[in-house]
């Protein structure tokens, strides 16, 4: 049978008010559009305990007295990445024996789930500082400057395994609390590199880098591949490039040829990739990749 929909505390008192006022269940039942013994449960409820509230229901009891709740949310709110076997093994010494979905549902009542621990740029303090002046700056841009921006950024797709993933006991909207993630470097391993560009028109050229990157390559594939990607956007005036500050894209050189060209290039802050709406695309290409399971270059 179907678990039938609970009626709302406004509803249940709805029902006391009007049996007060001396009409029948019947009345009230078709005033509500409820069943006259939904409505005589309601009432009989009320006489009985005064209270339209839910009242406690019987069951086993807890297997992890108030306490041990008390010590393993401690524990996992001191280090997110302890394990449920350390947790079991806490309980276990502590006299009480438990499972590991056990923990998995105590937590999950105290508002803590396991998820994998997101991976984030290694940031100094200077860093730390830049990223919040480029916010603050930026705060208030309307979507139309951001509509006219071209990102673009270069990326290592692996061709076999994958970085491994590890798990935290976060509450909602933590992921990014620094004891939740793991932080990463840039310039990890990698067998074929990219380079591509997007807009908020939709994606550009992406090209394979099959040799070194230098910054004379650099700006070839910026006259070769982002000029031809611009003009097909078809940006508006005005049109604004992102990169981030690998040294072959501050060179002195990439910096004259850029003024050259006239191009209006947005200040970036250091260790900032997750920044740049661009990951979101490399993260989406690298999955589609990975679906086809490729075995060779």
């Amino acid at each position: 049978m179907a678990k039938t929909k609970e009626l709302s505390k406004d509803t249940r008192n709805k029902i006391v008010d009007l049996h007060q006022v001396g009409k029948t269940e019947s009345a009230i039942g078709k005033q509500l559009g409820l069943k006259k013994s939904t409505v005589g449960a309601i009432i009989r409820k009320w006489k009985t305990y005064k209270t339209t509230d839910n009242l406690p229901r019987s069951g086993a009891p807890r297997k992890i007295s108030p306490r041990g709740v008390k010590m393993i949310t401690r524990t996992v709110s001191k280090n997110p990445r302890t394990t449920r076997g350390d947790l079991v093994n806490d309980l276990q010494r502590a006299g009480t024996k438990v499972t590991k979905p056990t923990i998995s549902n105590t937590l999950r009542r105290q508002g803590l789930k396991s998820c994998s621990a997101r991976r984030v740029p290694l940031l100094k303090p200077v860093h730390v500082q830049a990223r919040l002046k480029f916010a603050r700056e930026h705060l208030d841009d309307p979507d139309e400057d951001w509509e006219n921006v071209i990102w673009s950024d270069e990326t290592k797709i692996e061709l076999f395994g994958k970085n491994s993933t590890r798990c935290v006991w976060r509450t909602k909207n933590a992921e990014l609390h620094p004891k939740n993630t793991i932080p990463t470097v840039k310039h990890g391993g990698g067998n074929i590199m990219l380079w591509g560009c997007f807009s908020a028109k939709g994606p550009g050229r992406l090209i394979r880098v099959k040799e070194r990157m230098n910054g004379a390559m650099y700006r070839e594939i910026l006259s070769e591949n982002f000029l031809p990607s611009a003009r097909a956007l078809k940006m508006e005036r005005g049109w604004v490039f992102q990169h981030d500050n690998d040294p072959k894209h501050t060179a002195r050189a990439t910096k004259e040829w850029l003024r050259k060209k006239h191009f209006k290039v947005l200040e970036w802050p250091s260790q900032s990739p997750d920044l740049n709406p661009i990951e979101n695309l490399w993260r989406e290409l690298k999955v589609r990749v990975a679906q086809r399971q490729p075995q060779n270059i």
